[in-house]
């Protein structure tokens, strides 16, 4: 079988490489080129987007040289540009906070990149990349399931919960079933050259005036009853629950609770106002699911570093869904993801609207 590695220069991915080349496939490696050179600033971060991507096209292709196998670096820039800045952008100017990373992999690394690359001329059955997370068929249905890695701890399946049925019958995730610890030893058996490599950020915003297309604009900060506190340098550089940055002198520590777009305004309050009960969330995508047609409970995430909360899910009218937690949960942010765990199986998740 010929499988194509999505490789970014780091451990996970040449590991899955070097596990694939070990285990018998026909494998050819593939990096994304998504820096155009004309967005936004150096942004100072190892990151999968930036102008230092060059380094990391550079690392995947010494790392396919040394496992003797193709490597092809594929010019997703202008997919990327359209499909994950454009809607970053869009998103913080409404308001909300996105999850880029959400997005690219379900358009790009799992969409425009394997599309390119056959037009290019690459032959191959099968897409790897280096995700801690695992694939199963449910054996009743037959239907491909999305399932969280063995290592929880750097569990990614909460990033890759949009993906098709398609998109998860021709997907591979080689070190979804090791422990990151066990990864690294592997680096260190087959000889990687980028076995000591650090981690990078899936993303990493930088200054997001520049990366948004404007400069800052200030605006007030006011509490609930409208009374002003202060002035923010441009909303989008906030998020809900932040409670560092706004340079307020108050007896009780002050937390961001609303970012209302319209009027350019925060709106903050103690911490306790962080807390909610309840969630609505939009355009969802179901994996283990053909549709949510009754209330069902599951454990939430709502931020890919949050923890696993129990819930009930409730479908609504236009494919939304109500999220009612079983405790309260801080920072519930329009814009972020929340995704719907069966134990390790990922049932499926949505955009998330609103909270109350």
């Amino acid at each position: 079988m010929r499988v194509a590695v999505g490789m970014s220069g780091g451990v996970d991915s040449s590991v899955a490489a070097w596990l694939l080349l070990r285990d018998g496939y026909e494998v050819t490696g593939m990096t994304m080129k998504l820096w155009a050179g004309a967005t936004g600033p150096a942004l100072g971060k190892k990151a999968c987007f930036g102008p230092d991507e060059a380094e990391d096209i550079e690392a995947a292709r010494r790392v396919c040289a040394h496992l003797d196998i193709p490597h092809s670096v594929i010019d997703c820039s202008a997919g990327y540009e359209d499909l994950v800045l454009r809607y970053f952008s869009e998103e913080y100017l409404a308001g909300k906070t996105p999850n880029p990373c959400v997005r690219c992999n379900v358009l790009i690394k799992f969409g425009m990149l394997p599309r390119l690359a056959k037009d290019a001329g690459l032959r191959f059955d099968r897409l790897a990349t280096g995700h801690y997370a695992r694939v199963d068929t449910d054996a009743r249905t037959g239907r491909f399931l999305l399932k969280r890695a063995v290592d929880t701890r750097k569990d990614q399946s909460y990033f890759l919960y949009r993906l098709s049925p398609d998109q998860l019958a021709t997907a591979l995730f080689p070190v979804g079933g090791l422990t990151k610890s066990r990864v690294r030893r592997l680096a260190e058996e087959a000889g990687l050259p980028v076995r000591d490599r650090k981690e990078s950020q899936d993303f990493y915003s930088g200054d997001l005036a520049d990366i948004i297309g404007r400069q800052d604009r200030e605006g007030d900060i006011a509490d609930r009853d409208g009374r002003v506190l202060g002035r923010h340098r441009g909303f989008w550089n906030y998020t809900i629950g932040q409670r560092k940055g706004l340079g307020i002198a108050h007896p009780v520590p002050l937390y961001v609770l609303e970012i209302d777009a319209a009027r350019n305004r925060l709106i903050v309050g103690p911490e306790d106002e962080t807390f909610k009960r309840s969630c609505v969330a939009a355009d969802c995508n179901w994996i283990a699911l053909i549709t949510l047609a009754a209330e069902m409970p599951v454990e939430v995430k709502v931020r890919s570093a949050g923890k696993l909360v129990a819930a009930v899910i409730s479908p609504l009218e236009d494919g939304r869904t109500l999220v009612r937690f079983a405790e309260p949960v801080a920072a519930v942010t329009p814009g972020q993801s929340a995704v719907f765990y069966d134990g390790d199986i990922v049932v499926g998740g949505g955009i998330i609207d609103s909270a109350d």
